[in-house]
């Protein structure tokens, strides 16, 4: 399998990050390939609402370093996305790669039935940390997730979420995690 892991935060060893590296080893080391791209260490712009994408391309026509990440993700089966939670949502740097999927989008995808030009069969892992207790911010992969469903982006997801990771390395006590993490790898 071939494996995209977006890494959101803007610390290349955050709790996020970490967790999103045990389910990526894991995979490894079962014959995979996964590749790692640290988003706060490229220099993209998110969307710029042109509407390129929709009519005279079927690609986003900003060249900049995402270009090859959107490429990657079209051919990937498996997009991690992994982000801190930053002021009640996810990152920043994951939102703008997010904002940027709109080129994937088909024209006029709302009334069509396939609303997306990417190869079907695509997973998402999801990965959420955060320095909240585990109870708050819950619905976070759930608004996401809404238009991740209703355009049919993704035949199977997995979430991952930790609270209580405040301090970096925080995930290095918490096994719970690390298990969760593993099952993950499992399943895929």
């Amino acid at each position: 399998m071939e494996i995209v892991s977006l890494l959101g935060s803007p610390r290349k060893k955050g709790n996020s990050t970490q967790m999103a590296e045990i389910v990526a080893s894991a995979l490894e080391d079962k014959g995979n390939r996964v590749t790692r791209y640290f988003l706060n260490s490229l220099d993209f712009r998110g969307c710029q609402a042109c509407g390129a994408c929709k009519n005279k391309s079927e690609i986003c026509i900003l060249k900049d370093d995402l270009t090859p990440v959107l490429d990657a993700v079209k051919k990937a089966d498996v997009i991690m996305m992994a982000t801190p939670v930053y002021w009640g949502d996810i990152s920043a740097q994951l939102k703008k790669f997010i904002d940027r999927t709109y080129s994937y989008l088909m024209p006029d995808f709302a009334e069509k039935e396939v609303k997306h030009r990417l190869p079907r069969g695509k997973k998402l892992v999801f990965i959420q940390s955060q320095g909240g207790p585990e109870e708050m911010f819950t619905e976070l992969f759930d608004r996401y997730n809404t238009f991740f469903e209703m355009l049919n982006f993704f035949e199977e997801t997995h979430v991952l979420r930790g609270g209580e990771l405040n301090e970096l390395g925080a995930l290095k006590s918490r096994e719970d995690l690390i298990q969760d993490a593993m099952a993950i790898a499992e399943k895929l």
